[in-house]
């Protein structure tokens, strides 16, 4: 159940104003209101009636006033409660754009009485108001915060209700089986049969809590791909001078960023740029070559490079195959970890050893093979399996998919998971129900903290706090 104990702020029933875009260069500027008498508020400085008088979802044209001077034109969206974001009566002002005139206008609603939204202060209220839950308020934010339209996607199929779907089921297939349990606890000894003696210590429901604790695992892990899709992955190219890594840097970010020459020791600093691989955020950076410099600016490009090595989640490690593999490559390989993903440079030159990732910087001959190879680390990495000779979830109009969205999701799935999971182990030891059925309910409770049925102000403002203003 919802606790009633909300700090001042997030819980009082102001009207709140924010820039829902970042003011600048720019043609428009948004501000968003919201708040019980917010459209009466802003009639308060607005240039005409037909604000206050306005049905929800129209559009009223009109200037923002202050002390009889018009500040700015704007068109004001209209929103009536409950059929709004936040379920009370809210206003979008779209004004003109640049730093003077969204302040102007900004200023003047704070003069009104408007007070500055709080972080993630509209999104909470809509949860508040019962208009969306917790997965989605959550996605809310992973929508703005999108890398890839891979991400992008999962985060709308969370807004739509995807995550809260599976929850709920699951919710429901433990209710049953917390239910079960508790009835048998309110019969009397002389009410229970033969055949249920014998099983008096056995779970009712067994077969549907096994089920309930697959679906839970699944879940879990999820997080772990979802986690990549949201944050992304560093991956470093490192290699010996001049083995082509600036060459296969621009590539793959399909642009010429890094400077190319057939001198050793051009690039004499770390460069990074953003790409997206199968969807996936890349941090793609290019180092300086890997030997020992004379020269102390290269020197320190060196050391930077190494550190940038330990930091990597992949590394791919390029050999120039028109000389083969040099001392310092044996090293490496005598080196490397899990992270590393070894590829043959100028393989149209000459052919490489057994396991290396072919391919020619120069043409783009394997590039298909290594964006394969670079996709698959990344499942290993994150437990999963290749699915379907994809990414889950990487294809437009594939099957809705499923995932967690946040860190908390993942924290409360598993504490579901380790409730239910040691239910079922006192369950199989024949232990009494009377000490299995309080696992049930914490099971339950967890769940329920997911979507925001039971909940705590702190818990709440903590996590609204780290939206952005404006959401």
């Amino acid at each position: 159940m919802m606790s009633n104990s909300i700090k001042p702020g997030y819980g009082d029933e102001s009207c709140i104003a924010a820039f829902s875009t970042v003011p600048g260069n720019s043609a428009l500027t948004l501000i968003r209101c919201s708040g019980k008498g917010s459209i009466e508020l802003l009639s308060s400085v607005f240039s005409s009636d037909k604000l206050k008088e306005a049905s929800g979802n129209t559009v009223v044209h009109g200037w923002i006033t202050a002390e009889n001077e018009k500040i700015d034109e704007v068109l004001v969206s209209v929103f009536r409660a409950p059929k709004s974001y936040t379920g009370e009566d809210g206003l979008d002002i779209c004004c003109h754009g640049g730093t003077s005139a969204g302040k102007a206008v900004m200023d003047t609603l704070k003069s009104a009485g408007f007070r500055d939204a709080l972080p993630g202060e509209f999104t909470f209220r809509a949860f508040m108001n019962g208009k969306i839950d917790l997965t989605k308020s959550e996605s809310v934010m992973e929508l703005v915060s999108a890398k890839t339209d891979t991400s992008r996607r999962h985060a709308v199929s969370r807004l739509l209700g995807s995550l809260e779907k599976e929850i709920n089921e699951i919710k429901i297939l433990l209710v049953q089986v917390l239910a079960s349990a508790e009835i048998y606890l309110d019969y009397s000894e002389d009410e229970v049969s033969a055949d249920e003696e014998e099983s008096a210590g056995r779970l009712p429901g067994r077969e549907v809590a096994m089920e309930v604790l697959a679906r839970l695992q699944k879940l879990s892990v999820s997080w772990q791909l979802e986690r990549i899709y949201q944050e992304g992955i560093k991956l470093v190219i490192a290699g010996c001078p001049n083995a082509g890594k600036s060459s296969l840097f621009n590539m793959l970010l399909k642009e010429d960023r890094s400077i190319v020459t057939d001198i050793p020791g051009t690039t004499r600093d770390w460069i990074e740029a953003f790409v997206s691989i199968e969807g996936i955020p890349i941090r793609l950076i290019d180092t300086a070559g890997l030997r020992e410099a004379s020269d102390s600016i290269e020197k320190i490009g060196v050391e930077r490079s190494r550190k940038m090595l330990q930091d990597a989640d992949i590394v791919l490690y390029l050999i120039d195959g028109a000389l083969g593999l040099t001392n310092e490559d044996k090293e490496f390989l005598a080196m490397s970890d899990n992270s590393f993903i070894f590829i043959w440079n100028k393989a149209d030159i000459t052919p490489s050893p057994q396991g290396f990732i072919n391919i020619s910087a120069k043409t783009g001959d394997g590039l298909p093979q290594l964006y394969s190879a670079i996709t698959s680390k990344i499942l290993q990495q994150a437990g999963v399996e290749h699915a379907h000779g994809g990414i889950p979830g990487a294809v437009p109009g594939a099957v809705p998919y499923v995932a967690l969205g946040s860190e908390r999701q993942k924290k409360l799935v598993d504490a579901a998971y380790c409730a239910l999971e040691e239910a079922l182990t006192l369950s199989e030891k024949e232990e009494p129900l009377d000490i299995i059925a309080p696992l049930l309910r914490e099971a339950v409770n967890s769940l329920g903290e997911i979507t925001g049925e039971v909940s705590t102000a702190d818990i709440l403002e903590e996590m609204f706090s780290r939206f952005c203003v404006g959401k």
